[in-house]
């Protein structure tokens, strides 16, 4: 079970609907379950790029790795890699793939003025939606790539299942309670990477002031998959008093 999505483009290979059991039982290494985590997001990486531009500014594209980078560093299991990337889509958003592939578009960079602080928060964020097993739950438990990969080779699957749910399902609400632990653990790994505190109270209210008065970005689906400005601030505040 352990090597199970090494098969990946492989004629055949369990269900991914097994796949879940790895992360839920001490049958493998924690090194293994990383591994195999890694595998899966790496080719919903590929299938994700083939839908949705990157960015081709280098200078942007350097800026997030370098702070995305430097919060890797204060990972606590440094058996986790992860790679940032930019993508063009006009809609400011963030999201991140099982392994430690995260994503953040150019408009959400500017949104936050480009200020690395800020950044920095919207990158950890997403890095705790991996750390906590968030973004590898939600694509096992998907009836949707459960039921293809009975039919197709596992590669075939993931890419099925990611043409049909759409790059929308990447960025779909996860429950509060996980956006929560998210922006908890987001908030304390910007700040031990050395970022100011201050900067995800910042960004927060300046969403919160573009919600009650829109103007040139259209917030409607960030909105609609994250909780109230208000209650993050007052959780990632929380986090920080700890």
């Amino acid at each position: 079970m352990a090597g199970f999505f090494y098969n990946l483009g492989r004629k055949v290979g369990p269900k991914v609907r097994k796949a879940q059991w790895m992360w839920q039982s001490l049958a493998g290494s924690e090194a293994d379950a990383i591994a195999i985590e890694r595998r899966v997001g790496l080719d919903l990486a590929h299938e994700l790029t083939s839908q949705v531009d990157v960015d081709l500014d280098e200078g942007t594209r350097r800026f997030v790795r370098d702070i995305g980078d430097r919060l890797a560093r204060h990972v606590a299991n440094q058996r986790r890699r992860f790679d940032f990337e930019v993508l063009a889509t006009g809609e400011p958003n963030a999201f991140a793939l099982p392994g430690g592939f995260i994503y953040i578009t150019r408009s959400l960079i500017d949104l936050c003025e480009r200020d690395g602080d800020e950044v920095a928060f919207v990158l950890a964020h997403e890095m705790g939606h991996v750390i906590r097993g968030h973004a590898i739950n939600r694509i096992v438990t998907d009836s949707a790539i459960a039921t293809a990969s009975r039919v197709m080779p596992v590669r075939g699957a993931l890419g099925a299942w990611l043409k049909k749910v759409g790059v929308e399902f990447l960025v779909s609400a996860y429950s509060q309670d996980l956006e929560t632990e998210a922006d908890t653990l987001g908030a304390r790994l910007a700040e031990a990477a050395g970022c100011d505190t201050g900067a995800p109270v910042r960004l927060l209210s300046r969403l919160a002031a573009l919600r009650d008065h829109p103007g040139e970005h259209d917030l409607s689906s960030y909105f609609a998959t994250h909780p109230a400005p208000e209650v993050r601030m007052r959780n990632v505040r929380k986090a920080l008093r700890r």
